[in-house]
């Protein structure tokens, strides 16, 4: 890393909106943490400076080509008014692997790491306090070379901006209704599906948009080649619960391996249960609902933490789960992983990294 992080601090404060106005991804704090790549130099030019706009030449690569990775993560306060970030280096971790991916250069976890520490330093008085609440955490990294040609640019430019938000969906910790999607298709092994890159989410528009249209909260993905094991869902890991099984798809190169996925999976196991990674297909969730053995549908990620599943549409055929309520290990998870980010409960598992 070059040169030293250098801070502007803005005069100009917004004003903090009330934790009961927050929804989700529209409102940004006054800062972010900005550095700069150049082929031969490395990254650079480090600062946290006012949160505003950025100039950007009409031919910028990834406007055209679509070299863009990003990174959510989550910072709250605890119920001892300390302010703490869930596994960010996991995260920053997970999208060097997504910059692999895309052809774009590493970053300094470690470093990386200490300049959020500092900017939501800066910013704490953003968190808010109430339960369901949370600042998202936004890094990024995009190609910023002015050239119109299909290649890996040789600039790019990281930013992490902060947004205080509310629940993610608006049904908050209630269960959900998913349409299981038949004719488009996000991603395939060998493709970006393990990468958190931008076109892997403008692939899943359409989907979504027809989705809502019917009245369903998301879409649940099935593999691109035979169209019949389940993938994930548009922004989340899928689990279900059958016969007293937790069953999540293996990550096989068309899955992102989500941190809370990896948080289920480790506290499942924990408790005993019998854990599975493995190909299922959405015929086998629902002969095992036939059957009366599928207990609990639910998703899993950093926007919703835990997300139940009431309900599941494919091609008409409805899978309605618990009388529209979430199950009891949904419940039992979503209570763990919230109160050791809250601070309610112990973090064993030392996922919580404290802003100083």
């Amino acid at each position: 890393m070059n040169g030293e992080l250098s801070i502007n601090l803005t005069g100009n404060l917004k004003e903090k909106p009330q934790d009961d106005k927050l929804g989700f991804g529209t409102i940004f704090t006054d800062h972010m943490f900005v550095m700069d790549y150049e082929k031969g130099k490395g990254w650079h030019n480090q600062r946290i400076e006012p949160y505003g706009p950025f100039s950007l030449a009409p031919s910028n690569m990834t406007l055209h080509y679509g070299q863009a990775i990003f990174e959510g993560m989550k910072a709250y306060k605890t119920i001892d008014g300390k302010v703490k970030i869930f596994r960010p280096r996991d995260y920053l971790s997970r999208m060097n692997r997504s910059a692999e991916r895309l052809c774009i250069p590493f970053i300094d976890v470690d470093y990386v790491l200490e300049a959020l520490r500092k900017l939501v330093s800066i910013e704490k008085d953003w968190v808010p306090a109430s339960e369901g609440t949370s600042l998202y955490i936004r890094p990024f990294i995009f190609a910023t070379d002015p050239y119109l040609g299909v290649r890996p640019s040789h600039t790019y430019r990281f930013a992490i901006i902060l947004s205080p938000v509310g629940a993610y969906y608006p049904e908050g910790f209630k269960p959900v209704k998913i349409w299981v999607e038949s004719k488009y298709v996000r991603a395939v092994k060998g493709g970006t599906g393990t990468a958190k890159t931008a076109g892997n989410y403008a692939a899943s528009i359409l989907a979504a948009e027809e989705a809502k249209e019917k009245g369903y909260t998301q879409v649940l993905w099935l593999d691109g080649v035979e169209r019949k094991y389940i993938e994930e869902v548009g922004t989340m890991n899928i689990f279900f619960k059958i016969d007293d099984k937790v069953i999540t798809p293996a990550l096989q190169g068309s899955i992102l391996g989500g941190m809370t996925r990896d948080s289920v999976l480790r506290l499942t196991k924990e408790w005993g249960m019998d854990v599975r990674e493995q190909e299922i297909t959405i015929q086998e969730v629902f002969e095992a609902h036939e059957k009366g053995k599928l207990q609990e549908i639910f998703g899993t990620g950093t926007a919703a933490v835990i997300s139940p599943v009431s309900s599941l549409n494919w091609a008409g055929n409805i899978i309605n789960l618990n009388g529209g309520e979430a199950g009891e290990t949904s419940l039992k998870l979503y209570d763990e992983i919230t109160g050791i980010q809250y601070g309610k409960l112990p973090d064993k598992f030392e996922w919580m990294v404290e802003v100083e």
